[in-house]
C-alpha cells in the first residue's frame, strides 16, 4: 500500500517535472517558430501578408489642413506690424490611396524598386467648409521674388510687374487654389518663361514621388524596407556633411523586433531630409499592444542644443547664427523659394521666431508627430505626421509692396495632421494571425512550465512526508 502511493506520488513529481521541462523547452523553440515565420511573412516580395500591405495600404490616410487667415494685412504690410493670425480647419482630403506603381524585383541586390502616386480626395463631411472657402494668406510670389531674384536692377523690374498687377504682401485665395495652385497675375507678366501656377503643394495631383528602391529582406531581414536610393541617388544634395543621407524606412514599416531601445529612422520627401523618433510609451491600440515612437524636441534643437543639427544650419541672418531653432530651411529642395518647415503653431521653436506671430497655441498633444509601431512585425499600425509650411518674408527696398518691412518673418501658411489607422478588419486579421497566436503560445509555455512546476513541488513534498510518516 504505502509502495503503491509512493511510487504514484514519484509519477506524479516525475510527469510534473517532464511538464515543467516542456514547457521551458517549448520557450526558446516556440521563439524560434515566431521569428522564422516573421522573417518568412515581413519580406517584401509577392505572397507574404507584407507585401500585400505595403503595395496598398489597408489604412485609410486623411490630411487635414488648417490655415493661418491673416486678420491684419495692412498693418503689417504698412506698419510692419505683428501678424494677427486665426487658425480654420479643418479642412479634409483622402490621401495615399493609390497603389506604388512600377513595382520591380531587382534579385542582383535583393532590392524592390517603385514610384509611389500622389492623388488628393476632398471630403466635405470631414471638413468645416468647401474648396471655394476664401482666406487672407501670405502672397506666394511676392515673397519669393526677392529671394529667388536678389539682383537691385531685377528687382526693380520685377516691382512694376508687381504693381501692373495689382499684387501686394497678402492676398485673398481660395483653399483649392491655395494648396493645389492658381494662376499668378504678377508671374503671368513677367516675359521670359517660368511656371506662373503658385501653390503651395503644386503640383500633387497626378504626380508620383520617386524612384524608391529598398531592401526586400530576402538576404537580411534586418534592412527590409530601408531605403538604398531616392531618384536614383543615396544622398538629397540639399544639405552637407551627413544631414544629406538618406536614412531609414518611408516610415510605412521598420525592420520586425523593434526595441524600444531602438532609435526609428526614417526619410520624409515632405521635408526633404531624413528624421527620427524614440521610444515614448507602450500603447492598447485595438487590442495589439505597440510601441508609440515620437519626434523628439531634440530634433528641432539647436547647433549649440544639439550638435548633431549643426548641418542643418543655412540660414544665419534668420537663425542668429544659429542659436534659434524649430525651424528648418529647405529652400534648396525648393528651387529656391523661402520655404520653412516647423512643427505646427512653432511647437518646439525659440520664442524669436514666434514673437512676430499673435494667435498661436502650441500643444505638444495636437501638434506633435507620433508613429504607433507594432514591435514583433516592426508594421507601423498608427500614424499622426504633423508640420507647418512657413515663408521667409524680408523687407525688400525696390520692392514696394515689401519696402515698409522693418524685420524678417517666417509667416505660417497652413498646417496639416496626416494621419491613420489600422480598420477594425485588419486588426481582426493582425490579432487572429499574429498576435493572437503569439499570445496563445505564450500562454500554452507558462501555463505547462507552472503546473508542471506545481505538480513537481507539490508531489515531492507529499512523497517526502510519507517517507518521514513510513520511517517513524
Amino acid at each position: 500500500m504505502g509502495c503503491n502511493r509512493n511510487c504514484g506520488l514519484i509519477t506524479g513529481a516525475v510527469i510534473g517535472a517532464v511538464l515543467a521541462i516542456f514547457g521551458g523547452v517549448l520557450m526558446p523553440v516556440g521563439d524560434m517558430l515566431i521569428e522564422k515565420t516573421i522573417k518568412k511573412e515581413v519580406v517584401l516580395e509577392e505572397g507574404t501578408i507584407a507585401y500585400k500591405n505595403w503595395v496598398k495600404t489597408g489604412t485609410t490616410v486623411y490630411r487635414q489642413f488648417w490655415i493661418f487667415d491673416v486678420q491684419n494685412p495692412d498693418d503689417v504690410a504698412m506698419n510692419s506690424d505683428k501678424i494677427k493670425v486665426k487658425q480654420r480647419g479643418p479642412y479634409t482630403y483622402r490621401v495615399r490611396y493609390l497603389a506604388k506603381e512600377n513595382i520591380t524585383q531587382n534579385p542582383e541586390d535583393n532590392t524592390v524598386s517603385f514610384v509611389q502616386p500622389n492623388g488628393a480626395i476632398f471630403e466635405p463631411s470631414l471638413s468645416v467648409g468647401t474648396e471655394n472657402d476664401t482666406f487672407t494668406v501670405l502672397n506666394l510670389a511676392v515673397a519669393a521674388a526677392p529671394h529667388i531674384y536678389t539682383n537691385s536692377f531685377v528687382q526693380t523690374v520685377l516691382n512694376s510687374l508687381i504693381k501692373k498687377s495689382k499684387s501686394s504682401m497678402f492676398q485673398n485665395r481660395t483653399l483649392k487654389e491655395l494648396l493645389w495652385g492658381y494662376k499668378d497675375p504678377f508671374l503671368s507678366l513677367v516675359p521670359y518663361p517660368i511656371s506662373t501656377t503658385v501653390g503651395v503643394f503644386y503640383p500633387y495631383n497626378d504626380t508620383v514621388d520617386g524612384v524608391y528602391k529598398v531592401f526586400n529582406g530576402k538576404d537580411n531581414i534586418s534592412k527590409v524596407a530601408i531605403i538604398d536610393s531616392y531618384k536614383g541617388k543615396r544622398n538629397l544634395s540639399y544639405w552637407p556633411s551627413y544631414c544629406d543621407m538618406i536614412n531609414g524606412t518611408d516610415a510605412a514599416s521598420f525592420p520586425p523586433f523593434v526595441e524600444k531601445s531602438r532609435v526609428l529612422r526614417f526619410f520624409s520627401s515632405d521635408i526633404c531630409r531624413s528624421i527620427y523618433a524614440v521610444f515614448g510609451g507602450d500603447i492598447d491600440l485595438k487590442g495589439i499592444p505597440v510601441y508609440r515612437f515620437v519626434l523628439p524636441a531634440k530634433a528641432f534643437a539647436s547647433p549649440f542644443q544639439n550638435p548633431d543639427n549643426h548641418c542643418f544650419c543655412t540660414e544665419t541672418v534668420v537663425s542668429n547664427n544659429c542659436t534659434s531653432y524649430g525651424v528648418l530651411d529647405i529652400s534648396k529642395c525648393k528651387e529656391g523659394k523661402p520655404v520653412y518647415i516647423s512643427l505646427p503653431h512653432f511647437l518646439h521653436a525659440s520664442p524669436d521666431i514666434s514673437e512676430p506671430i499673435e494667435g498661436l497655441s502650441p500643444n505638444e498633444e495636437e501638434h506633435r508627430t507620433y508613429l504607433d509601431v507594432e514591435p514583433i512585425t516592426g508594421f507601423t499600425l498608427q500614424f499622426a505626421k504633423r508640420l507647418q509650411v512657413n515663408i521667409l518674408v524680408k523687407p525688400a527696398r525696390k520692392i514696394e509692396a515689401l519696402k515698409n518691412l522693418k524685420r524678417n518673418y517666417i509667416v505660417p501658411i497652413l498646417w496639416l495632421n496626416e494621419t491613420g489607422t489600422i480598420g477594425d478588419e485588419k486588426a481582426e486579421m493582425f490579432r487572429s494571425q499574429v498576435t493572437g497566436k503569439i499570445n496563445l503560445l505564450g500562454l500554452v509555455e507558462k501555463a505547462l512550465l507552472g503546473v508542471g512546476a506545481v505538480m513537481f513541488v507539490a508531489f515531492m513534498i507529499s512523497y517526502c512526508a510519507c517517507r518521514s510518516k513510513n520511517g517513524k
